[in-house]
C-alpha cells in the first residue's frame, strides 16, 4: 500500500523497516510488561527482601534484554543470509533503542499506579494507546514528509520522535527536523515521576481486600 518511495530516504528499505518495527516493539512490549506488574496486595510482596521497586525494575529489564537478544539475532541473520545491513551511527541508534524502552517503561508506569485504583480503565487506556501507536508512532513514515496538518496527529507521541530520530542515525542522507529526541526523553522523565508519585501514594493506602469477589 505505502509502497517503497514513501519513506523520501535513499537507502536500504529493510533498514527503514526494521528501524521503526523494532522501536515500536521495545516501546509496546515494556508498556505492556511494566503495565501489568503485580499491584502493592500482591502476595510476592509478603516476602521481606521483595519490593515493588525490585520487581519493577526486573520487569522492565527483562522486557529490554528480551527485546535485545531478538534484535540482534533477527540483523544478524539478516545480514549473513540476505545482505550486510550498514547503519550509519550504531551507538546513537542504539541510544533511540533505549529512550524507546525508557519512554514505554514510563508510560507502563502511570499506567500500573492507576491499576489499582480503576482497574477496567487502566485496561482500555493500555489497549488504546497501543492501538493509537499502529498509526501515530511514525513506524512507517518520516517526520520531514509530513506537513504541519498531519504532523499535528504525530507530534505528541514522544515515540514518534524517538524513531525519527533514529532513522536519522542509521541513514546518511536523512537528516529529521520535525522531532527532538530530548521532547521524549523530557515526557519519559515526567512520565516517570507521576507513575512512581502514584505508585507510592497507593502503597500507602493499599488494602488485602481489594479485587476480593463478594
Amino acid at each position: 500500500m505505502l509502497g517503497t518511495r514513501v519513506a523520501k530516504i535513499r537507502g536500504n528499505f529493510i533498514l527503514f523497516l526494521l528501524s521503526g518495527v523494532f522501536l515500536f516493539l521495545t516501546h509496546i512490549k515494556a508498556v505492556g510488561t511494566v503495565a501489568g506488574v503485580g499491584t502493592g496486595n500482591n502476595p510476592m510482596m509478603l516476602h521481606s527482601p521483595m519490593n515493588m521497586m525490585v520487581v519493577l525494575l526486573a520487569t522492565a529489564f527483562g522486557s529490554l534484554y528480551t527485546q535485545l537478544v531478538s534484535i540482534l539475532v533477527i540483523l544478524f541473520a539478516y545480514s549473513v543470509l540476505v545482505e550486510p545491513l550498514e547503519i550509519q551511527e550504531p551507538g546513537g541508534a542504539f541510544y533511540m533503542l533505549i529512550l524507546a524502552w525508557f519512554t514505554g517503561c514510563a508510560v507502563g508506569v502511570v499506567l500500573m499506579a492507576l491499576k489499582p485504583w480503576f482497574p477496567g480503565t487502566a485496561e482500555i487506556l493500555k489497549n488504546l494507546y497501543r492501538r493509537m501507536n499502529m498509526i501515530f508512532s511514525g513506524k512507517m513514515v518520516v517526520g520531514n514528509a509530513l506537513g504541519g496538518f498531519l504532523l499535528s496527529f504525530f507530534a505528541w507521541n514522544p515515540l514518534f520522535h524517538v524513531i525519527d530520530q533514529c532513522r536519522g542515525f542509521v541513514f546518511r542522507n536523512y537528516f529529521p527536523r520535525n522531532s527532538s529526541w530530548e521532547y521524549a526523553l523530557w515526557v519519559g522523565l515526567a512520565l516517570l515521576m507521576i507513575g512512581l508519585l502514584g505508585i507510592f501514594y497507593t502503597r500507602k493506602h493499599v488494602s488485602a481486600s481489594w479485587g476480593a469477589r463478594s
